[in-house]
This record gives structure tokens, sequence and C-alpha cells, in this order.
């Protein structure tokens, strides 16, 4: 495969997130645009202008070009497994200038973003059959993930517990996550995979629901208990706090019940792209 090509392609994965919001967001909005009014409407005309300048000019939505967060499906038949963070890595550092990125990256105890704080992807790792490479660019603007959650609950909390960690999560994350927001709640697994489950359920697209209907419910019931907060647009009051909830859950062991909740602001912003075997590559 050729690296410089590849490069290239992750470089185009990550413009695509940074500049071009995905439709089934937009049309979530333009609908929330319909149903406010007063400075509701007006933040939510603001959200979507920025939106189309932002396609028309091919600049970032977001001056916080965010946390470069990628979740990798790897093909156990794909030939270059071990070339593919070095893609990412130079992929991202070209990225910076390209399209331009803020240098989102310093070092947590002296706060400088020198030498020593180079921009490092976060990586999240899955064997899938096949011999293709397909990865989902999740840019994750620290405003919205300052506001995210891990709760512990005890088996007894059950959904009513459930629900208030979300609710309370989303009351308390109040105007900072950019409102409206979407919401990951992973559920079931361990601390970590709590997390990782929820901030995985971002990348379902906004208005696709669980397939499992008993969640389903849950998700709507989420979606409905989070508007009624009145938090709003950008948090200056409304009757849309979130664009929606997704769920995702895996078993977990009797004595735990973790809940891990991933907000992500209304600049869900998200691109994948698929390398193939023979070095070819298209984003999406």
């Amino acid at each position: 495969m050729d690296d410089k090509e590849i490069t290239r392609g992750i470089v185009e994965l990550i413009r695509t997130a940074e500049t071009t919001l995905p439709k089934d967001v937009i049309t979530a909005l333009k609908k929330a645009y319909t149903t406010e009014t007063g400075i509701a409407k007006l933040q939510l005309a603001t959200i979507l202008d920025n939106i189309r300048l932002a396609a028309q000019t091919h600049q970032p939505l977001c001056q916080d070009t965010g946390i470069q967060t990628f979740f990798l499906n790897v093909g156990t038949d794909f030939p270059s497994i071990d070339r593919i963070q070095p893609w990412l890595q130079k992929g991202l550092a070209k990225a910076i200038t390209a399209v331009p990125l803020r240098p989102n990256a310093v070092d947590p105890l002296t706060r400088t973003n020198g030498d020593d704080a180079k921009p490092s992807p976060v990586l999240y790792w899955s064997l899938v059959p096949g011999d293709s490479l397909h990865i989902h660019a999740l840019p994750k603007g620290s405003g919205s993930e300052n506001t995210s959650r891990l709760a512990m609950l005890n088996p007894s909390d059950g959904i009513d517990g459930i629900k208030k960690t979300v609710v309370d999560t989303v009351t308390r994350a109040g105007g900072r996550p950019c409102p409206p927001t979407i919401v990951g709640v992973g559920i079931g697994g361990d601390a970590a995979t709590a997390l990782k489950l929820g901030k995985t359920a971002l990348l379902r697209p906004v208005g696709r629901r669980h397939p499992d209907p008993a969640v389903a419910r849950l998700e709507k019931d989420l979606i409905s208990e989070c508007n009624k907060t009145g938090i709003g647009p950008m948090g200056l009051g409304g009757k849309t706090t979130v664009l929606d909830v997704h769920i995702q859950t895996v078993p977990c062991h009797p004595a735990g019940l973790p809940v891990g909740v991933a907000m992500q602001c209304w600049a869900d912003r998200r691109a994948h792209i698929t390398i193939r075997a023979n070095g070819t590559w298209e984003v999406r």
C-alpha cells in the first residue's frame, strides 16, 4: 500500500468530519427550529447558518476542532494492520495545517503544547471479518466531553436509577456542552466498557432507534425527560435540550450496574473511511 495515499485519505476523513455535518443531524436541527420560538429559534437559526457557511467555505464547524477520536473496525485479513496507527498519526499531523485544526494537545501536568505534547489520536479497536479497514472519525469537543459522566449504580437502582443518572447529567451540564446535545448512554460491562459504549452509541445516526423495542422505549422516555428540563439551545431556554439519546448495552456482573453517559454537542461531527486491501479508499 502507498503510505502517502492512505495518509491523504486520513486527512480527507478528518476534513469531512470537521467541516460537514451529517444529514441526519441537520434534519433534526431543522425540525427543532420549526418547533421553537424566541431566543431558542434564533439560536438554532445561527447554528444552521454556521453549518451552511462551514460547508461552503470548507472551514471547521467549531473553533474547538476536538479530541480526535477514531473507532476502527479492522478486517482480520487486512494486509497492513501494523501500519494503521502510523497512518492515523501522520494524517492527523498533516490535518493540523491542511484543514486546519487547532493544536489541541497539551501535557496534562504542565499544560504546554510543545514537542512533548504531540497530537495523539484516541483509538478504539475492534476486529471484524474481511480484508477492509473501516474507520469512524468522531471529533469530540472538550466542552461536551467535560460534562460526560460515569455512574456505578447498584442493581437495585434499576431502570429508574438509569433514567435519573442520565437526566441529572444533562441537567448539571446545562449550557456547557452547547445543546441541543446528542447523549450516548452505555449500560453494562465494567466502568471502562460503559463509557466506551456510551461514546460508541454516538456513532448511530440521529433518529435511529435501538433494535430492541425495550431499549428503544427507554431512549424515547429519556428524550422526553431531558427536553422537559427546559435548558434549550445553547442553554438559553427552550423545548429542545437534546436531539437524541442513544443507548448501547452489554451484560454486566450481577452485583453491578455501570452507566456511562457521553455528551455530544449539536456539532455531532462524524465521518467514515473504508480502506480496501488493494489500497483504495472512500470517505463518506
